[in-house]
C-alpha cells in the first residue's frame, strides 16, 4: 500500500469476496478506478477497501486517494468525460451543475446521521439520486457520512453567535455553495485547497477552518488551533458516486450485489466515525484545545434565514425541504 495508490484485485482480493456470499461472475473483471480528496488513513479509505473485497468476482477497483488521481471537484467531469468509474464527491460540487441539488449542502439541514440515511432511503431522496443521474450520468450508491462539522479557530476569541464570527476569516472550499455556506454562518468566506489549510492556520492566513472532528485530526488541524466551537451547522457527508454508463453495463445481478456491498460498507464507515466523534472531543481537550458549545439556536435561525432569501432556495424543488424535515 502506498500513499498514491492502493491497488485491490487478483487473487487475493478474490479470495476475500469468497466468503462475502455474493453470486459469484464468469466474466472478466471490471476495471473501476475511483478518485477522493481523503487520506489513506480516512475511515472510508477503509470502507473503499471493504467494498473492494467484496465484489471483486466482477469488478476490480483502483484506489486512488488524497486527491492525486483527480482534485477536489474535477471528479464529476472526469467521470463524465471517461476518464474515471467511481467518485466520493461532495453534494456542493454537484450543486454547481444542478442548482436544485443546494438544498442538500444548506446548514442545519439535517439533523443527524439518521436523518440524512433516512432522505436517501425515502421517495424524496430517490428523486434527487434520479436528478442527478438524468443531468450528470452519474449513479449515487449512497451518502458517506464522515462527521457534523464544527468550526475550529487559531484565535481565543469568544464565540457565542453568529455575529462573533464577523470578521473571522474561515477557510471554505471553492465553489458558491461552499462559500454561502461560510457566510451562513457570520463569517469571512476564505477558499482555499484542502491540502493548504495546516499552513494557513500556521501562517495566520486564515482564522479557522470548518471540519469534523476527525478530519480535525487525520490532517492534524489541532496543532494549529486554539478552540473548536460546536456550531454542529452541517452534518458531513459525501456521495459515493459510479458512473452510469458503467452501472448500467452490469448485469442487473450485478447491480444488486454492488450495491448491497456499497450499502453495508458505508453503514460500517458511519458507525465508525461516530464512535470516533465521541472519542476525540476528550483528545482535543487533552491536547489544549477549548471545547466551546455556542447559541446553537442563534446559528440555526441566522443560517436558515439567509439560505430563505437567497437566491439558493429559488432553485430547491418545491415542497423538499417540507418532505425532508418531516423524516
Amino acid at each position: 500500500m502506498t500513499n498514491r495508490r492502493v491497488f485491490l484485485g487478483g487473487m487475493a482480493a478474490a479470495g476475500l469476496s469468497a466468503g462475502a456470499g455474493l453470486p459469484a461472475f464468469a466474466q472478466e473483471a471490471k476495471k473501476l478506478r475511483f478518485s477522493a480528496v481523503f487520506s489513506e488513513q480516512d475511515i472510508r479509505a477503509q470502507m473503499m477497501q471493504k467494498l473492494a473485497a467484496s465484489v471483486a468476482d466482477f469488478a476490480k477497483l483502483e484506489l486512488y486517494y488524497g486527491g492525486n488521481l483527480f482534485k477536489q471537484t474535477t471528479e464529476i467531469i472526469a467521470i463524465q468525460r471517461g476518464n474515471l468509474e467511481m467518485g466520493n464527491v461532495a453534494p456542493q460540487d454537484i450543486a454547481t451543475q444542478i442548482k436544485e441539488f443546494s438544498i442538500l449542502t444548506s446548514a442545519y439541514l439535517f439533523r443527524d446521521a439518521d436523518h440524512l440515511n433516512s432522505f436517501f432511503n425515502s421517495d424524496a431522496g430517490a428523486e434527487m439520486v434520479a436528478l442527478a443521474e438524468d443531468k450528470l450520468g452519474i449513479h449515487i450508491l449512497g451518502p458517506t457520512y464522515f462527521g457534523t462539522r464544527q468550526v475550529g479557530l487559531r484565535i481565543d476569541k469568544e464565540i457565542r453567535t453568529p455575529e462573533d464570527m464577523s470578521g473571522v476569516k474561515l477557510r471554505m472550499p471553492g465553489g458558491d455553495a461552499w462559500q454561502f455556506l461560510g457566510k451562513a454562518l457570520g463569517a469571512n468566506p476564505t477558499p482555499m485547497a484542502y491540502a493548504e489549510v495546516y499552513t494557513g492556520l500556521q501562517t495566520g492566513a486564515i482564522d479557522g477552518q470548518d471540519n469534523p472532528l476527525p478530519n480535525v485530526q487525520n490532517m492534524k488541524f489541532y496543532e494549529v488551533m486554539d478552540q473548536i466551537v460546536m456550531t454542529s451547522h452541517l452534518v458531513g457527508y459525501d456521495l459515493l458516486v459510479i458512473s452510469a454508463k458503467v452501472w448500467k453495463g452490469f448485469t442487473e445481478e450485478q447491480r444488486t450485489a454492488f450495491q448491497a456491498a456499497a450499502t453495508e460498507a458505508i453503514a460500517w464507515s458511519t458507525q465508525q466515525h461516530l464512535a470516533r466523534e465521541q472519542e476525540l472531543v476528550g483528545f482535543f481537550k487533552d491536547q489544549g484545545l477549548a471545547i466551546n458549545t455556542p447559541d446553537v439556536e442563534a446559528f440555526r435561525s441566522y443560517a436558515q434565514k439567509m439560505y430563505l432569501d437567497s437566491a439558493f432556495s429559488a432553485d430547491w424543488p418545491e415542497g423538499m425541504l417540507d418532505r425532508i424535515n418531516a423524516l
